[in-house]
């Protein structure tokens, strides 16, 4: 067999430099419309499903905010009687959710959290409940990262079940009542006069964005996804962190 040449050899660890620093590179569009670019040492240990997954998850998390925030508007109650001094303050707090006590909750997470806002018998936040619970099952199917390198490996079925357990909190929000009739949590306006679908429409989105990152995922560990079909209206949130 024919070595490569010293020069041969030399052009092609050129172009492998080349392509790393290039992968490396950065670009962010600012509020001017302008572009800026620049390389970070940090992105030459990232290969393209990861940097997918960095913001996959950041935009996932903004979202689950966003829903929160919504919440907050339409049940103001729920921050008030937390005794919380603004709505900003209780999306903050779940922002910030890891460096706060949350006592009501009785150290439960993710879907055993997230149940609490159907509880009767619960007498705390319902909004923070639903929302420290799925924002804590999706730290759990992204492994509790927010930044995603070569050697880090997720799994597909958490994040495939983080998406499920998004599409019964939608539909437990717009059927589960208290026994007085009334619904725990206030959600989308079905007023045909003043229709309101914008906690549906936030809540698909993110369904969506697990749902992708989920089929990237398994594409890579070279597994499939198969969609069970399940009934949301007598179906449990899913177990992600395991």
């Amino acid at each position: 067999m024919e070595l490569p040449s010293r020069s041969a050899s030399l052009k092609y660890g050129l172009w492998l430099l080349l392509a790393f620093a290039l992968g490396a590179c950065s670009t962010k569009l600012g509020r001017d419309g302008f572009s800026e670019t620049k390389v970070d040492a940090k992105y030459l240990l990232k290969t393209e499903v990861d940097r997918i997954a960095d913001t996959n998850r950041a935009e996932v998390v903004d979202g689950l905010l966003r829903i929160a925030d919504k919440l907050y508007r339409r049940n103001p109650r729920e921050w008030k009687q937390a005794g919380l001094t603004s709505r900003e303050a209780a999306v903050e707090r779940l922002r910030k959710r890891y460096r706060h006590g949350w006592p009501e909750l009785l150290g439960q997470r993710e879907r055993l959290a997230a149940a609490q806002a159907f509880n009767e018998n619960y007498a705390g936040d319902r909004v923070a409940a639903l929302m420290f619970g799925l924002l804590t099952m999706v730290d759990a199917a992204f492994e509790h990262k927010d930044d995603f390198y070569i050697l880090d490996s997720l799994n597909e079925t958490k994040l495939f079940n983080a998406a499920r357990n998004m599409e019964i909190a939608i539909w437990r929000l717009g059927n589960d009542r208290q026994p007085s009739g009334e619904l725990f949590l206030l959600s989308n306006e079905l007023d045909p006069a003043n229709r309101n679908l914008s906690f549906e429409r936030e809540f698909g989105r993110v369904m969506g964005l697990l749902d992708f990152m989920a089929h990237i995922v398994a594409d890579r560990n070279g597994r499939t996804l198969s969609r069970v079909t399940q009934s949301v209206a007598t179906a449990i949130f899913l177990p992600v962190g395991f």
